[in-house]
């Protein structure tokens, strides 16, 4: 991610961000798969009826809030079920409880916990950037994890501590995550997600009729974050969608950058209107088939 004139952290406080990052996602995860109930209850609905927002859904989050207040009482926080909190550090943490709400809700094992630390004005677009991450796969009992400047890694999800956000060492990785190295368009396995609001996803279908004839596959899995991360480590070469909001690919984003990848959209920061991720080679090439 390129380097911008908003503050950010030096190295000491990176590298406890990205330990914090691993250690409340990873806290937020096991809570979400071990005290999953045999038959989730839908809270309310968001934007549409099929854009639900469960119970764990909020218990996550409150879990997440309490986590990082503790640690870090002078950040702000943003998240997606709307418990956001004014900070005075210039650090403000993104955290999306349950990405993939619907495969949890249907007990499909493709959802996760998205937490990260950004600088700038998250509220408005192309005025904020990710400076440390964590998605934790619950599923997987994974979390994959960077730092601006730290490479992106994946680590068993038990190395993280329960209890307190721990300011230690981050856990031993398993693996350093790289993107793929595909540069041609017809081969490229694609991610890619759709919108819950029906106009929205009438567009969006009309844009996979190009999409389609043009790569490989197309792959939807439900849960942006889990995307991101599939092409940071190169189980899948690209990865588009439009309609995304800053808890859906905080820190994807920054894994993604910090796997070698580019992500962008319309034109270079990724936006609502339009989100891409892929090897330097083949981002352009994908971004155009949205455009």
């Amino acid at each position: 991610m390129s380097t911008d004139s908003r503050a950010v952290p030096d190295a000491v406080e990176l590298a406890l961000l990205e330990r914090l990052c691993v250690s409340v996602a990873a806290q937020a995860s096991r809570f979400i798969r071990d005290e999953r109930p045999a038959s989730v209850s839908v809270a309310a609905t968001k934007s549409t009826d099929t854009d639900v927002v469960t119970v764990m859904d909020r218990a996550s989050e409150e879990l997440l809030h309490g986590l990082i207040q503790a640690a870090r009482p002078q950040d702000g926080i943003l998240g997606e079920e709307g418990l956001d909190v004014a900070g005075t550090s210039g650090l403000t943490w993104v955290v999306d409880p349950i990405d993939g709400t619907v495969n949890y809700l249907y007990d499909i094992p493709a959802y996760a916990v998205s937490v990260a630390v950004v600088v700038g004005d998250v509220a408005v677009e192309g005025a904020w950037s990710t400076v440390a991450g964590a998605v934790a796969d619950p599923s997987r009992r994974v979390v994959h994890h960077a730092r601006r400047g730290g490479g992106a890694w994946t680590s068993e999800e038990t190395a993280a501590p329960a209890g307190p956000a721990s300011a230690g060492p981050v856990p031993e990785p398993v693996a350093r995550l790289s993107v793929s190295g595909e540069n041609r368009l017809s081969r490229t396995l694609l991610a890619t997600g759709f919108a819950y609001s029906a106009e929205t996803r009438a567009r969006q279908a009309e844009v996979m009729t190009r999409v389609l004839p043009a790569v490989r596959d197309i792959r939807r899995i439900g849960s942006a974050a889990l995307d991101l991360v599939r092409v940071a480590e190169g189980s899948v070469d690209a990865y588009a969608e439009s309609g995304l909001h800053p808890w859906d690919l905080a820190a994807g984003w920054l894994i993604v950058e910090e796997a070698g990848g580019v992500v962008m959209g319309v034109d270079r920061h990724p936006t609502r209107s339009l989100t891409v991720a892929a090897g330097p080679a083949l981002v352009e090439q994908v971004r155009e088939l949205f455009l």
